[in-house]
């Protein structure tokens, strides 16, 4: 007997949820729950000054008066708890620790220099890229004790500068994975992207890292996400088979543009849950628009995301962006 579908919800506490997140919260409820399956609420404060004080309680408020829920989480607990990341960093080590011994992670001490003068290059839809990690600088001969001693330098440093990156050293064949609304992708991560981060000098941990050890895990088995993140997914398998996980089923969503036809920021305060809800929208009236924009619904009717359960099929979802009007507030209220 299967066990039941596991999907998650992981909002970064760096600003306020705006009707892009919710839009995707609301597919990931509608995924899980239409399939009887779990929904992990994660947060993903792996930076912490970029945390906004406040951010990560006003996401519970928001995504509860939208009307979603979840069975697992840092409030709730669970059995994959901690939900938090920043409180997660010794299976992150765990992770890097298993890496190094299959040989798969290597430091890095390029200056910053060197990598910011690395050419730049088209890669992907959604934002620039650097041009792939060279080959020619992995390092061709590591001792066996290395990581060991590296360990040993990072905790005697008081300097990040002197301590070095850690990279993961990827494959050199295509990774091909198919989409639940995007089709068959085909990626040779090695010719795009190169070893990437897993660990930084400050001794931050890369989001790569982070999500690839959580999602494996917690068990999840669907991803939910935007568009704007496709170009992580196939260095994102590479790195669950090198820790022996099982590979998720992905979903990349289109993107939500505000009136100008931009990728919603901090910058469109008027966008937020909290701003439509001071403005007097009501959950259902944003509810039944955010279901219109993913082609759910034939008209934006006020709905709750309960009466969307048992027609929800992720293949319905139109693959275009959508462009929000110039007053979404005002929009919702006529």
């Amino acid at each position: 007997m299967s066990r039941r579908p596991r999907g998650r919800w992981a909002p970064t506490p760096s600003g306020w949820i705006h009707v892009g997140n919710a839009r995707t919260a609301l597919v990931v409820w509608l995924s899980v729950r239409s399939r009887g399956g779990s929904l992990i609420w994660r947060l993903e404060d792996l930076d912490p000054p970029r945390a906004l004080s406040g951010a990560a309680d006003a996401a519970i408020f928001d995504l509860q008066w939208l009307g979603l829920d979840w069975d697992e989480g840092p409030a709730l607990g669970g059995p994959h708890a901690p939900y938090i990341q920043s409180l997660r960093y010794e299976f992150y080590e765990l992770a890097l620790r298993q890496l190094a011994g299959s040989g798969r992670l290597f430091p890095c001490g390029r200056t910053r220099r060197e990598l910011k003068d690395l050419t730049m290059a088209p890669h992907g839809s959604y934002g620039p890229s650097t041009a792939p990690y060279p080959t020619a600088w992995r390092p061709q001969i590591l001792a066996p004790d290395w990581y060991e001693r590296y360990l040993l330098g990072a905790e005697n440093s008081s300097n990040s500068s002197t301590v070095d990156a850690l990279r993961f050293r990827v494959h050199d064949q295509p990774v091909t994975f198919r989409d639940g609304l995007q089709s068959d992708i085909t990626e040779r991560v090695d010719q795009t992207v190169g070893d990437f981060v897993l660990k930084r000098r400050d001794g931050l941990y890369a989001y790569q890292l982070a999500v690839v050890v959580d999602d494996i895990a917690m068990d999840i088995d669907e991803v939910i996400r935007g568009v704007d993140l496709l170009d992580s997914t196939a260095r994102q398998i590479q790195l669950i088979e090198a820790l022996g996980g099982e590979v998720p089923r992905y979903v990349h969503l289109p993107m939500v543009l505000n009136a100008d036809g931009e990728k919603l920021s901090k910058r469109d305060g008027g966008l937020t849950l909290r701003s439509l809800r001071d403005a007097g929208v009501v959950p259902e009236e944003l509810v039944g628009y955010l279901a219109f924009s993913l082609g759910l619904l034939d008209r934006p009717v006020p709905c709750g995301p309960r009466e969307l359960l048992d027609a929800f099929d992720v293949s319905r979802i139109r693959l275009e962006d959508w462009r929000l009007p110039e007053n979404l507030a005002e929009h919702l209220l006529t």
